[in-house]
């Protein structure tokens, strides 16, 4: 795969959430809290305001990567992906997006090389910018809404509490280490080390 090597970016990896703390600790957010997770782990931060995201570069496995968290709102997180992708010239296998997932048990992960949408806005607005649905993703169980008449937006805008809290501080970690296993050792590697 033959792709500009501008300022040496080889990969971007996009966190999905909603800006401001009105947001903060909410299931949607579970993106905004893996970015957090990685951010801490490599001592670095992701505050530095381009392509419409708080940004941060680091390397991994030798590979340097723009990290992301657009501040657009969730549902034109493509905007700030297309941007970025389109200045680097990075191809859809190289972005690899981490986000919530409403059909996964609160702390479980799903590493998939691509896919629709199912249902999420975020996808489904970078997958219309970018043209494709074959990026890479990382999705954090959040769990589903407790009975079916419940709203789907109260749902994911709701934070979570006690032993949820807990498991997501713990899925957000993993999920920073697949991040890593996946850029680093390939999505064979990263699945068979975190699905389920």
């Amino acid at each position: 795969m033959l792709f500009s090597k501008q300022n040496g970016v080889s990969w971007l990896v996009v966190f999905l959430g909603n800006p401001g703390p009105r947001y903060e600790g909410t299931r949607h957010n579970a993106g905004f809290m893996a970015a957090d997770a990685l951010a801490k782990e490599k001592n670095l931060r992701i505050d530095r305001l381009r392509f419409r995201a708080l940004t941060a570069s680091c390397e991994l496995g030798g590979e340097k990567v723009l990290l992301m968290k657009p501040q657009t709102y969730m549902n034109l997180s493509g905007e700030a992906v297309s941007q970025a992708a389109r200045f680097y010239k990075i191809p859809p296998e190289h972005i690899l997006v981490v986000s919530d997932e409403t059909a996964l048990a609160v702390g479980k992960l799903r590493i998939r090389q691509k896919g629709s949408a199912g249902g999420h806005n975020g996808l489904k607005n970078i997958i219309a910018c970018l043209g494709t649905e074959g990026f890479p993703r990382i999705r954090l169980g959040v769990g589903a809404p407790p009975h079916p008449d419940y709203d789907m937006i109260d749902w994911v805008l709701s934070a979570f509490k006690n032993q949820d809290a807990e498991e997501m501080a713990k899925c957000a970690q993993r999920a920073a280490k697949a991040v890593e296993c996946y850029i680093t050792q390939g999505p064979d590697k990263a699945m068979n080390l975190y699905n389920g």
